[in-house]
């Protein structure tokens, strides 16, 4: 679409096709939204906390090749990714590369907010200069170390640097670069990024719970944070979980769901994984009579809402357990990073990094809700049975549901446990089943040439972008 034409009534790219009133509380944010990462998440999350709704416009792939170079994700996985932010309300697909205007106009928004750094054209000019100009341009915090041509440099140079080695380390300021001042403020400013990022809807008020398991990994030797056992008491002091935020946790008559994965460079496979779960307990609610009108008013009448039937929750490996699993230099993203992406997805209601890569029915047994084991696990149509040579130090400690072969090849059972206690379910294939870090690697490889050389003209037009917003301040 070409972004210098005004779409006419019954053209415009997302409904309404008419022109709706402007509202300084109806916020407009927009961009490329390559990979979903926690800078674009935050970004979001900083614009709808300016307004009661926020309008997110996305640039189609022809766009972007235009002005910046080839996308990594298509207009439709970005679309996805986009779409399961908690805090977007509504997507516009092809949105001009440069803000228009009667674009945001017509669909009722008089702010568009971006990032402190500047964003170019082909021709070097600014893109958000029709709404400066305007008086309608409003700046929030850009998320600094993450960027899509971040990720993508990671990839390219088979980088490793950005690996946590213990989360509980780094989250006290023991672990990573710099003084023991820099590694505090470090701490300090991911604890309060989780806390922002388990906010509901609004981006203001509680949400999602955080968690941290501090139990045994077998999976990440470097970690000496093993302060408790999977085999200890569950009571609360000695439970191996550290709460990191407090937010809104189950009501009565939810069903406590668990998933977990790496999740590494969070996109439309893991969303519509996630999206599916909800899915499939909206359907079981259904049958249990959640939506009867007796039962709406007396949820609503006892907390003040009809919530959903299902609480899920979102276990994320640690980096060494990701690396041990997937080789090379995966994760891709590090555990915090990737814990944000899960923690702004709106079909979760609490993470807990650090998750064992093997739930045992022990572990599963410790998972801080309800009495007892979760109602269900879910997974993917993937294979979930870990054949490959694993030392045999990495491996779970033996329950009676889990088992170690001692020959050269060991095969796991990764939900083992969760079969026998007769609460794994599969979910089935689906139209991203195929999107995940692997095949966003593959895709970059394929175009090495031409990453790299969107890679060099990213560096050239920030060279011009500091010159436009030296000229702006």
């Amino acid at each position: 679409m070409d972004s210098l034409n005004i779409p006419t009534k019954g053209q415009w790219p997302a409904d309404p096709q008419e022109d709706i009133p402007i509202s300084k509380d109806r916020i407009w944010i927009d961009g490329c939204f390559d990979f979903s990462h926690h800078g674009h998440a935050g970004a979001m999350l900083q614009a709808r906390r300016l307004g009661k709704e926020l309008i997110v416009g996305i640039h189609s792939d022809e766009e972007i090749m235009d002005n910046k170079g080839p996308t990594v994700m298509t207009l439709k996985e970005r679309i996805s990714a986009v779409s399961a932010c908690r805090w977007s309300s509504a997507i516009v697909p092809h949105a001009p590369y440069v803000t228009s205007l009667p674009w945001i106009s017509h669909y009722g928004c008089h702010y568009v907010v971006h990032g402190d750094d500047i964003t170019s054209d082909s021709t070097g000019q600014d893109c958000y200069r029709y709404v400066k100009s305007a008086g309608r341009f409003l700046v929030v915090k850009r998320t600094p170390g993450i960027s899509t041509t971040d990720l993508v440099g990671r990839m390219l140079l088979y980088s490793k640097e950005h690996f946590i080695h213990s989360f509980s380390r780094v989250l006290r300021g023991e672990e990573g670069l710099g003084s023991a001042t820099e590694r505090k403020q470090r701490a300090e400013n991911m604890r309060e990024m989780i806390e922002g990022f388990a906010s509901n809807e609004s981006g203001l008020g509680k949400g999602a719970e955080v968690w941290s398991w501090i139990g045994p990994n077998p999976h990440n030797e470097h970690n000496p944070d093993i302060t408790a056992t999977a085999s200890g008491d569950d009571t609360e002091n000695q439970a191996p979980f550290t709460k990191l935020v407090t937010g809104i946790g189950p009501k009565e008559g939810q069903r406590i769901i668990y998933v977990d994965g790496g999740f590494d460079l969070f996109s439309s496979g893991h969303i519509e994984f996630l999206k599916l779960v909800h899915e499939a307990e909206e359907q079981l609610g259904q049958e249990r009579g959640w939506e009867e009108e007796s039962s709406k008013k007396n949820r609503i009448e006892k907390y003040g809402e009809n919530y959903r039937p299902a609480f899920i929750v979102a276990g994320i490996h640690d980096d060494e357990t990701v690396n041990r699993w997937k080789g090379a230099n995966y994760p891709i993203m590090n555990i915090f990073e990737r814990g944000l992406c899960v923690l702004q997805c709106k079909y979760i209601q609490a993470i807990i990094f650090s998750a064992p890569f093997i739930p045992t029915a022990k572990y599963l047994e410790l998972v801080p809700y309800g009495d007892g084991i979760p109602a269900r696990v879910y997974h993917g149509p993937t294979n979930p049975v870990l054949h490959t040579r694993i030392p045999p130090t990495i491996l779970p400690p033996l329950s009676s549901s889990s088992h170690r072969d001692t020959n050269t090849d060991t095969v796991v059972d990764v939900y083992r446990d969760a079969k026998m206690l007769g609460i794994y379910k599969e979910i089935p294939r689906h139209d991203y089943q195929n999107v995940n870090a692997e095949m966003i690697v593959q895709r970059i490889l394929m175009n090495r040439k031409a990453y790299e050389e969107r890679q060099r003209m990213k560096a050239a037009k920030s060279a011009v972008e500091d010159v436009i917003k030296k000229g702006d301040e």
